[in-house]
């Protein structure tokens, strides 16, 4: 029996997730239902609606009317991912909050054991963990994550899945959240553990695979040509601060236009050879529900 929030009193976590136009009707349904299964029930859902079409709203309100745990919040208009979250930070009243995306897979334990880590390890900031990786055809490899990121763990990419992290609420009483501007578009969370790292805030990465990361042929996508540049921004502005520009940081400065050169079916080939372990099974999207818990109602 999952234990529920009574009325009025303010979860232990707030789930917050954004969504914008997701199409894939059964992703978004196993994604939401992955956390609507958790065995850890002491939450609240916080789905804020970036201006998605009416036929996306509509799905969502079915989720709102299955259980009281989700708050759903719309905006007319299509906002961007970081000032969707702020929104979500605004209004949670959870000890911790957790992310979540629109087309990803949460273990059924997740939100438990992060829970139980956090409570204690109060010298940890924020928490992600291990994943799966998985695409329409099920489970294909492994992403292994830095138990305890270090400064120089950033040079190559984040050090946590964004989607998979816990973190405590009472940082964002003090500090900013997500940076809402250009430079930051499509890195907001590479930018906030950069910072968070260089003002003494401690992360770290469960060693267990809660999480199912969804990567396919489209999550390789050239990006336009001008967000490689403000990442590259990004990176130098940060690693500058971090003290990590030399001797080799710079080099990492221009690994965006490096990727851009590349292909991107090509891209993704070199990510499954990396990643994919001789022990992986593939399974199928039942088996993947099946370990994770999403069992739809909707």
């Amino acid at each position: 029996m999952r234990e529920k929030t009574d009325e009025g009193r303010a979860p232990k976590i707030s789930v917050i997730m954004s969504i914008y136009n997701q199409w894939n009707s059964t992703y978004l349904d196993q994604a939401v239902m992955s956390i609507l299964n958790q065995t850890f029930g002491d939450f609240e859902f916080i789905i804020y609606d970036d201006g998605s079409d009416p036929a996306i709203c509509s799905q969502l309100e079915k989720y709102a009317q299955l259980d009281s745990r989700v708050v759903l919040i719309r905006s007319p208009e299509n906002c961007g991912l970081a000032y969707s979250l702020n929104t979500c930070i605004n209004v949670a009243r959870g000890k911790y909050l957790a992310r979540m995306d629109d087309d990803d897979i949460s273990d059924q334990e997740r939100l438990a054991i992060q829970y139980e880590y956090m409570e204690h390890h109060p010298e940890i900031a924020y928490v992600g963990c291990n994943a799966r990786l998985v695409d329409s055809k099920g489970v294909w490899g492994h992403r292994v994550m830095p138990e305890f990121p270090m400064k120089h763990s950033f040079l190559r990419y984040s050090p946590f899945i964004h989607p998979s992290v816990m973190i405590r609420r009472s940082i964002f009483d003090t500090q900013e959240a997500y940076r809402f501007s250009k430079d930051t578009w499509r890195c907001e969370d590479y930018e906030l553990f950069m910072r968070l790292m260089r003002l003494g805030y401690r992360g770290a990465n469960i060693q267990q695979e809660l999480f199912c990361y969804r990567e396919d042929a489209n999550s390789y996508r050239k990006r336009k040509f001008k967000y490689r540049l403000d990442e590259m921004k990004l990176r130098y502005r940060n690693f500058k601060e971090l003290g990590l520009l030399y001797p080799i940081g710079w080099l990492y400065v221009v690994r965006p236009l490096a990727a851009a050169v590349v292909p991107s079916r090509l891209t993704y080939m070199v990510k499954k050879l990396y990643h994919r372990q001789p022990c992986v099974q593939e399974s199928s999207a039942e088996e993947i529900l099946t370990v994770s818990g999403t069992v739809s109602s909707v």
